[in-house]
């Protein structure tokens, strides 16, 4: 279909139109200038309802009655003047930087609507004092086993923390017994769960533009089924506290490793979300997993059974930089990293997402008298692999390492190296 575009000056179609008044450049320009009004709008809006609520949290603490009916002890009434929520002073008039922050979430999770938004503020905070929610309050409720399936680890792109969830563990019948064979020990379970939360919450700045939110990452691999009420039970109540008292500080949910069960229970479970937080939850099947976290996790922070690059205790730190290569289809990718000293010994780490490839590493001395020296044979290497390899150098060269893509897709490979000084073997041998 052929659009006609009108002259600005005599009116007259460009390609001999209609004699149209209005030009189509004009309206695409009130149309934008609609948006950006509209936008304008919207954001005064916000203003309003956080000018507001600023407003009625004041005079509640002020006022003695933002846990509730007011109380007369002149001693609450200071308490409450210092009352804060993640380490943050709720009364607007203290000037902290993190008070609007916090203020917004709760403002965020009610459609910015101020009186239901200041209902949930005094609901999250009567329940905190109920269930002895701040981790000084609870003490160290330290336990090894439970550090197996819920821990804190590394932070994502944007430098949030990384909650994993690993249910694996509970197909162990004395692990799943010990944390939910009674109604006890599901209360204690979900109490460690609430106290890990906090922890992350710490390590969160509330300021403009620094990370306010933590990543939750659930993996569901062999996993305990949907036959397992307690632990389902467990998950939904999670679920539920931190709907209703953790307002925005998730920032996602990833769910990896997705059995096909799971997607029929969650279609029973997401009548209990909103909206809101629902948009928050991405799923990834088995054969997903890495790519689908390396979208939100630098590899240099991704677990090695995750398809990254971190390991515990490791030779390289955070600060090592990672580099990456794209092999397109069909082709054949190579890494050279070069050696120009002897008596060092070189390490490299290596993954590719999707694997599926031919893989070959050697090293090629600078001497064309010397010998290469076939470090990895080709062959073919498939998902799930990681890779570490080191090589004394004793002439200068370098390591080569090639991969071909005989696939459709294409292969994104991330690595690193370093060098470190080592002494060689046949010193320790003379004396």
């Amino acid at each position: 279909m052929k659009m006609d575009i009108y002259d600005e000056d005599d009116g007259n179609s460009s390609t001999g139109g209609s004699g149209r008044e209005t030009p189509l450049q004009d309206y695409f320009e009130a149309f934008q200038e609609d948006g950006i009004a509209a936008i304008e709008e919207m954001k005064l809006k916000k203003k309003k309802a956080l000018l507001e609520f600023r407003c009625m949290v004041q005079d509640a603490i002020l006022g003695n009655y933002i846990l509730g009916k007011p109380k007369q002890a002149a001693k609450t009434r200071q308490q409450l003047k210092d009352i804060s929520l993640w380490g943050v002073p709720l009364l607007p008039t203290k000037g902290h930087h993190g008070t609007d922050i916090v203020l917004l979430k709760f403002l965020k999770a009610k459609d910015f609507k101020v009186h239901e938004a200041f209902k949930m503020l005094r609901k999250t905070l009567v329940w905190r004092t109920d269930f002895m929610a701040n981790v000084e309050q609870q003490g160290e409720l330290l336990d090894p086993d439970f550090d197996k399936i819920v821990y804190l680890n590394c932070k994502d792109k944007q430098g949030q923390p990384l909650c994993y969830n690993i249910y694996g563990p509970l197909k162990d019948k004395e692990l799943y017994k010990k944390f939910f064979g009674t109604k006890n020990d599901c209360d204690k379970f979900l109490r460690l769960k609430v106290q890990l939360l906090e922890k992350g919450i710490k390590e969160l700045s509330f300021k403009p533009g620094g990370p306010n939110s933590i990543v939750q990452i659930t993996d569901l691999k062999n996993s305990p089924g949907p036959g397992h009420k307690e632990l389902s039970l467990i998950c939904k109540k999670s679920l539920m506290l931190t709907q209703n008292h953790y307002p925005d500080l998730i920032n996602r949910n990833i769910i990896i490793n997705v059995p096909f069960w799971f997607y029929l229970c969650n279609v029973m479970t997401s009548k209990f979300i909103s909206q809101r937080n629902e948009r928050k939850f991405v799923f990834a099947r088995p054969s997903k997993v890495t790519k689908t976290l390396l979208r939100y996790i630098n590899p240099e922070n991704l677990p090695v059974e995750y398809g990254g690059l971190y390991r515990e205790n490791d030779e390289f730190f955070p600060e090592d930089r990672v580099s990456e290569l794209v092999v397109r289809k069909n082709t054949t990718g190579c890494i050279q990293i070069p050696v120009p000293e002897a008596g060092v010994t070189m390490i490299w780490d290596l993954t590719v997402v999707e694997w599926d490839v031919l893989y070959k590493e050697e090293f090629i001395p600078d001497d064309e008298g010397s010998y290469t020296v076939l470090l990895r044979e080709e062959r073919e290497r498939k998902g799930g692999e990681r890779i570490r390899n080191s090589f004394y150098i004793n002439e200068p060269g370098k390591i080569v390492i090639t991969i071909h893509n005989s696939t459709f897709n294409r292969k994104k490979v991330f690595y690193r190296f370093k060098t470190k000084p080592t002494v060689p073997m046949y010193v320790f041998c003379k004396k």
